[in-house]
């Protein structure tokens, strides 16, 4: 992780994610669950904080990244706790506060390499606020993450709304609920 953040402050500046000039990704959503396992995914899941490991099965983990990848991936996935979210997120985005997710992509092609930071307190908190099961929101907020990693974005409302529809449409092949059908948005919360 400290090369990568290396990385990422030579290649992000303030941005919570390297910008890099590439086209967006075209929209697509995988046939089936069984498509996405013929991915390579490389994972390094760490706990900085470690009351989530439970809920976090590797399998779990790997196969949540796995249905929203649409190329190889060498990822990693760190949960923290709220001081260091924070921290990171003030360094790498100049927002004093712990945020839910930060994704650190610093490859797309030919494939995918990124750091996904979550914190477990915030996800701990919205999970309750929205009254979902803790693994759903895991879920959601990992395959948001490896969405950003691949080029998705919400900065507009027709991206935020490509974005959430395949959010949605993964999650419920995975088994899960719409996570928008409480109207949450995975962007706009924090631990202050």
């Amino acid at each position: 992780m400290a090369a990568s953040r290396d990385r990422a402050a030579a290649g992000a500046g303030a941005a919570g994610r390297a910008r890099i000039a590439l086209a967006p990704p075209k929209p697509r959503l995988q046939s089936s669950l069984q498509s996405s396992l013929q991915l390579s995914l490389h994972l390094s899941l760490q706990f900085g904080d470690p009351q989530h490991r439970q809920h976090l099965p590797r399998h779990k983990v790997r196969r949540w990244l796995l249905a929203a990848l649409q190329v190889p991936a060498q990822l990693t996935v760190r949960i923290v706790g709220a001081e260091e979210a924070r921290q990171l997120n003030n360094d790498y985005r100049s927002k004093d506060y712990a945020t839910n997710v930060l994704t650190f992509d610093y490859q797309r092609e030919p494939e995918v390499v990124a750091d996904l930071v979550l914190c477990a307190p915030v996800v701990a908190a919205e999970a309750k606020d929205l009254r979902l099961p803790l693994q759903a929101h895991y879920a959601h907020l990992l395959l948001h993450g490896a969405l950003h990693a691949q080029g998705y974005d919400h900065q507009t409302e027709p991206e935020a709304q490509q974005m959430e529809a395949l959010e949605t449409a993964l999650l419920i092949r995975l088994g899960f609920a719409d996570p928008y059908g409480s109207g949450f948005k995975p962007h706009t919360t924090s631990l202050a």
